[in-house]
C-alpha cells in the first residue's frame, strides 16, 4: 500500500465480541478433512501451472540466513509460504507446499543440524493477514512438516532457538487479529516442542510482537507486548498493556521494564520492536500514538483548510473572497461545477451548508490526512532497560504516521552499535546511534519494509524484505539487487478478457495493476530482452478490472476505496472515474476492494458500487446513482465500512442486478434501480458478503458466498436461490472449514461451480452437494477470485500468495453422470502438428525436443488402464498406466512401439519411416484413436 493512502486514523470504537469464533479443535478437524479430500479427490490429478508474475513479489515476514555461509537462506512469505535458497538469491525452491498452509508469522532455522521452524499467521495487522495453524516444524529441510502446537495462536511474531540447545525454543504470539483469545504471549518448550509452557501472559487482548535475544547470552532476552484490536471497521493500534519486558532465565520468567524508566506508558503506547546489541544495550522502535503538541510557533496560513468551514457561519462565508474560496475548491479537487458563485448560492439559499465543504473531503483516504500523532521514535537503553531515553530530537516524519502497526521493525549492526536500521516507508538507517538518518530506499525498492537481515560478521551486507519482494545489498543500502525469483504475488482480482490469444489482467496488495497474454514465458529471459511479459497500467493496491469486449484497449480498473479510472492502453490515455456526491451529501464510501461490472447488455454501461449503487451510461464519464443506501448505513471507525463489495448483473435481463456488501446485506432490483429489495434476512446475519453472482443458466437462480474473516469465523458460507433469493439453500456444508472468497458457475456446465477459499479450491459437479478438492501444484493457499476464459476453455485462479494459476478445465465440463458411471472415458484429445525438431536438438549440449499429447479420461475406480493407439485398425502404440478413481491424464510421445512400427509398415509397405536424431520413429501425419476398453477419442496429426 502507497504511504498516502494506507494511512488509518485511529479513533476509538466499541469493543465486540465475535459470536462465532472458529475453536482451535474445529480447525484441527478441517485441516484433516482436506487432507482426506485431496488423496480422494477426483480431480486431484488436474495440474495446475503457474503463470506468474514474478517481477513484483508479494510481502516478506521473515529471513534466515547460514551464519557461516550467507549465500544459503530461506524466505518466509506473509501468505507465499516459505522458499530456500543456497545460491544468494539467483533461484528458489519452495519447501512449505506441503504444509496445510502457507502464511508465515515468523521463521527460525538451527543451521547446526538443519531443522526449520515456522511460526504460522503474518505478525502484521492488515486487512490480508491471515491467520495461521500454530508451529510447524521441519527436521528434513521441508519435505515433511510436523505441527509441534499452538493451533489457537492464530499470529506468531517470533522464534528464538538456543544455540547451545536446539530443543529449547521461545515463541512470541501475537495472538488472534479479530478476538480475544488466551493463547498468547510468550510460549518455551525444552523438549522441541512436545510440550510448551506460558512464561508471559497480559491478557487476552494483548500479545507479545517481539522477541529479541542478547547474542552472547540466550539467558537475556527482550520482549514487546502490544495491546491491539482489530475489527472490519476500525484498527485500534495502541493500548496501556503495550510494554517492554525482560528475562534473565532464557525466557522462563519476565519482568516488566518500561514502567517509570523513561519510556512512553498510557493508552498511547503502540507497537514496539526490539534490537538488541548486548545484555545491556538494546533499541526500542516505537509507534506512538499520542498527540504531538501543537506549534503555536507558526503563523497561521492565510490559506483555507476544511477545518475552517466545520465551524464557520453562513454569513462568514458568505464574505469571503471568491479568489480565496475558489481556491480551496479547486486544490482539494471539487468538481468544475462547484466554484465559488454557485456555491455561495447554495448556502445563501440555505441548500448548504458551509460545514459541508468539510464533509466532501472526509472520504477514507482525505480523513488520514488529520492524523497528527507522534509516530515513530527510537529509544535506546545502555543499562539493560533500567532507563530509556529518545535518541532524536525530531519527528521522525515520512517513516510512519498513523500506521506503524504495519512496520515495526528495528535491527542493530552487530559490528556497530551506532549503525541502526528502522523499517518503515522508506527504510532509513543511523550511523550515529538513532541521532540522525537518511533513507536508504532506492528505485529498484518497494517502499514498505517488513524485514531485515544485518550479517553479524560484515557490515553493508544486509537483506532486505518488503512488500515487493527480496534485495540484497553489499554496500549498507547505496544499492540493491532484486531477488524475485518465486511467484508470491497477492492477488485480489483476476480478470480474462475475449482475445483469441488471451490477455490475463490482475489487482495485487500493494503492487497494482498488472497484464500480460495468458501464455506468456515466466522466465529470465526477460532480463536479456529487457521487456518482462507483465506490464504494470496501475499503481496503488491493485482492484478489480473490466475489459470492453468491443475493443480491448479499454480498460477499467483502478486501485483502493474506489479510486477508478478508464485507460486506453494503446494511447496511454487514462480518465479518472469515480462518482462524486453532491455537495450536501454525505460522502459516498468505498471499500478498499470497490466492486465494478461492466454490462454485458450494453458496454458503455458501467456500475461502481460505494455504499450505494452507481450506474454510468458513457463509460464513467457521467455517474447517476440508482439506489439508496444499500448497507446497515456503516460504524464510527477508522476503515471505510457499510460498502458494496459485490455486484453482479443477470444475463437474461438487463437490469437484473444483485449486490451484496461488507455488513452482511444483499439486495436485489428487477427494474434497474426503479425499486430494490433486500434478500438476506434468512441469510446468517453479519458477515461479509464476498460474492453475489446471478447465474448464467437461469434467470431465477443466484449464489452467494458469505465471510465471517473478520470476526474469526472461518466457516464456509455457500448458498444458493432458485427464486431471485427469496429462500436460500446451504451448498457449502461439505467444504473444510475455511473461509470463502468467491464462486463461480462454469460457463458451459451449469451443474460445475468454482469456490475459492482462504485455504485452496474446490469444484462440484452437482451444484454444490459434494465438493472436489484440487491439489496437483497448487497449495494450499488462499484464492481470492477466478475466472474461466470460455473460449480457451481455461481456469485462471488469482490466489493472494502465490500469483496466478491456469488449468484446462474443457475435460472436466464433460463430467456427467454417465462419465463418472463408465469404467474408463476418454475425453476429447487435443491434436498436434508435425515437426521436423521432434527428436532433434539444436546443439549437442542441448536435450532433444520431445512431442507429447496429453490424453484425458475418467476411470470410476483406482484400477490399470490401457490405452491403445490405433490409425485405421493398426495399433501403432500401447500405453499401461495405474490410474485413480476421477480425472487422470496419460502421456503419449506419438511415436511408434516397435511392434506398432512393424505393423503399420506390414500395412503401408511403400511408406518409408524416418528415425529421428534421437533414436525414435515417430508417426506421420494423419487420424489417430485412443481406445479404451468402454471408450474412445480422436486425434490428428497435421
Amino acid at each position: 500500500m502507497k504511504s498516502i493512502f494506507k494511512l488509518l486514523l485511529l479513533c476509538f470504537s466499541a469493543s465486540i465480541v465475535a459470536q462465532n469464533t472458529t475453536e482451535a479443535n474445529v480447525v484441527q478437524k478441517s485441516l484433516d478433512k482436506k487432507l482426506e479430500m485431496m488423496k480422494t479427490s477426483l480431480v486431484k490429478n488436474v495440474k495446475f501451472t503457474n503463470i506468474g508474475p514474478t517481477v513484483m513479489s508479494g510481502r516478506v515476514s521473515d529471513v534466515s540466513v547460514n551464519p557461516k555461509n550467507p549465500t544459503e537462506f530461506y524466505v518466509g512469505y506473509a501468505s507465499g509460504g516459505l522458499w530456500y535458497t543456497n545460491n544468494n538469491g539467483t533461484t528458489f525452491t519452495p519447501v512449505l507446499d506441503n504444509s496445510p498452509t502457507q502464511n508465515i508469522g515468523d521463521i527460525a532455522v538451527d543451521w547446526n543440524n538443519g531443522t526449520i521452524w515456522v511460526g504460522t499467521g503474518e505478525k502484521n495487522s492488515s486487512r490480508s493477514s491471515y491467520a495461521g495453524i500454530g508451529m510447524l516444524k521441519s527436521t528434513d529441510k521441508g519435505k515433511t512438516w510436523q505441527n509441534v502446537g499452538l493451533l489457537d495462536s492464530h499470529h506468531i511474531s517470533r522464534i528464538l532457538i538456543n544455540p547451545e540447545n536446539s530443543n529449547e525454543v521461545i515463541v512470541g504470539v501475537i495472538g488472534h487479529l479479530y478476538s480475544p483469545n488466551e493463547e498468547r504471549g510468550i510460549f518455551k518448550t525444552v523438549d522441541g516442542g512436545k510440550t510448551w509452557t506460558k512464561s508471559l501472559f497480559i491478557n487476552n487482548d494483548t500479545g507479545v510482537i517481539d522477541v529479541a535475544v542478547a547474542p552472547e547470552n540466550f539467558n537475556v532476552m527482550y520482549a514487546a507486548s502490544w495491546e491491539r484490536e482489530r475489527k472490519a471497521w476500525n484498527f485500534d493500534g495502541d493500548g496501556s498493556n503495550s510494554a517492554i519486558y525482560k528475562s534473565t532465565d532464557a525466557g522462563s520468567s519476565w519482568t516488566k521494564i518500561s514502567d517509570k524508566s523513561g519510556f512512553p506508558t498510557g493508552n498511547g503506547v503502540g507497537r514496539i520492536g526490539l534490537a538488541v546489541f548486548n545484555e545491556n544495550t538494546v533499541y526500542a522502535l516505537h509507534d506512538s500514538q499520542f498527540r504531538r503538541k501543537k506549534d503555536t510557533s507558526k503563523k497561521p496560513s492565510d490559506e483555507l483548510t476544511k477545518e475552517d468551514f466545520k465551524t464557520m457561519s453562513s454569513a462568514a462565508f458568505l464574505e469571503l473572497s471568491d479568489k480565496k474560496l475558489n481556491t480551496y475548491l479547486k486544490n482539494n479537487g471539487f468538481q468544475e461545477k462547484y466554484r465559488a458563485q454557485n456555491v455561495k448560492q447554495m448556502v445563501r439559499v440555505g441548500s448548504v451548508k458551509p460545514i459541508d465543504l468539510a464533509k466532501y473531503l472526509e472520504d477514507a483516504n482525505s480523513m488520514l490526512f488529520d492524523t497528527q500523532v507522534i509516530g515513530a521514535e527510537v529509544f535506546k537503553t545502555t543499562n539493560g532497560g533500567k532507563s530509556w531515553k529518545k535518541t532524536h530530537d525530531n519527528f521522525l516524519d515520512g517513516v510512519y504516521s498513523s500506521y506503524g502497526y504495519y512496520f515495526g521493525e528495528i535491527r542493530v549492526d552487530l559490528q556497530d552499535e551506532n549503525g541502526i536500521y528502522v523499517l518503515g516507508v522508506p527504510i532509513i538507517k543511523s550511523k550515529d546511534g538513532g541521532k540522525t538518518f537518511t533513507s536508504i530506499s532506492k528505485e529498484n525498492v518497494h517502499s514498505d519494509h517488513q524485514a531485515l537481515w544485518v550479517n553479524p560478521k560484515k557490515s553493508g551486507h544486509i537483506l532486505n524484505g518488503n512488500d515487493g519482494g527480496l534485495n540484497l545489498s553489499y554496500d549498507d543500502g547505496e544499492n540493491w539487487i532484486k531477488l524475485n525469483d518465486p511467484a508470491v504475488g497477492q492477488f485480489y482480482s483476476v480478470y480474462a478478457d475475449n482475445q483469441k490469444n488471451y490477455k490475463v489482467y490482475g489487482g495485487l496488495q500493494d503492487n497494482g495493476v498488472w497484464v500480460a497474454s495468458n501464455n506468456a514465458r515466466i522466465n529470465k529471459g526477460w532480463q536479456q530482452s529487457g521487456q518482462n511479459p507483465y506490464k504494470s497500467i496501475m499503481g496503488g493496491d491493485g482492484m478489480q478490472v473490466q475489459v470492453d469486449d468491443r475493443n480491448p484497449n479499454i480498460v477499467y480498473t483502478g486501485y483502493q476505496f474506489g479510486n477508478y479510472s478508464r485507460i486506453d492502453t494503446e494511447t496511454g490515455r487514462s480518465k479518472y472515474i469515480q462518482p462524486k456526491h453532491t455537495l450536501g451529501e454525505n460522502p459516498y464510501r468505498f471499500n478498499w476492494q470497490t466492486p465494478i461490472h461492466l454490462s454485458k447488455h450494453n458496454q458503455d454501461i458501467l456500475y461502481l458500487g460505494g455504499n450505494k449503487l452507481h450506474r454510468s451510461l458513457d463509460q464513467g464519464n457521467n455517474w447517476e446513482t440508482i439506489s439508496g443506501d444499500l448497507t446497515t448505513g456503516g460504524k464510527k471507525g477508522n476503515v471505510a465500512y457499510g460498502t458494496l463489495t459485490s455486484i453482479s448483473e443477470s444475463p437474461f435481463q438487463f437490469g437484473l442486478l444483485y449486490v451484496g456488501s461488507d455488513d452482511g446485506y444483499i439486495n436485489v432490483t428487477k427494474n434497474g434501480g426503479g425499486s430494490w429489495a433486500r434478500i438476506s434476512n434468512n441469510l446468517p446475519q453479519n458477515l461479509w458478503v464476498t460474492r453475489v453472482i446471478a447465474s448464467k443458466f437461469k434467470k431465477e437462480r443466484v449464489y452467494a458466498t458469505l465471510n465471517g474473516y473478520r470476526s474469526d469465523d472461518f466457516t464456509p458460507y455457500v448458498f444458493v436461490s432458485e427464486n431471485y433469493g427469496q429462500t436460500w439453500t446451504n451448498i457449502g456444508n461439505a467444504i473444510p472449514t475455511s473461509s470463502v472468497n468467491v464462486i463461480k458457475e462454469d460457463p458451459a456446465n451449469e451443474n460445475i461451480l468454482y469456490v475459492g477459499t482462504d485455504n485452496g479450491l474446490y469444484i462440484s459437479f452437482d451444484r454444490g452437494n459434494s465438493w472436489e478438492a484440487f491439489a496437483n501444484n497448487l497449495p494450499n493457499v488462499a484464492v481470492h477470485d477466478l475466472v474461466i476464459q470460455p473460449t480457451a476453455k481455461h481456469l485462471i485462479v488469482g490466489t493472494h500468495g502465490r500469483s496466478l494459476y491456469k488449468a484446462d478445465v474443457s475435460a472436466l465440463q464433460n463430467i456427467d453422470k454417465s462419465v463418472m458411471s463408465a469404467a474408463t472415458h476418454i475425453f476429447d484429445v487435443k491434436s498436434v502438428r508435425k515437426s521436423g525438431s521432434w527428436g532433434r536438438s539444436w546443439s549437442m549440449w542441448r536435450d532433444a525436443f520431445t512431442p507429447e499429447i496429453t490424453i484425458p479420461f475418467y476411470s470410476n475406480s483406482d484400477k490399470k488402464v490401457t490405452l491403445d493407439i490405433y490409425t485405421n485398425d493398426i495399433k501403432v502404440n500401447t500405453i499401461v498406466l495405474d490410474a485413480t478413481k476421477g480425472y487422470n491424464e496419460a502421456f503419449f510421445d506419438v511415436s511408434f512401439s516397435k511392434k506398432g512400427k512393424k505393423a503399420y509398415e506390414k500395412v503401408n509397405k511403400k511408406s518409408t519411416l524416418k528415425v529421428a536424431k534421437n533414436g525414435v520413429v515417430y508417426l506421420p501425419k494423419g487420424k489417430y484413436t485412443v481406445k479404451s476398453a468402454t471408450s474412445k477419442s480422436e486425434f490428428e496429426i497435421k
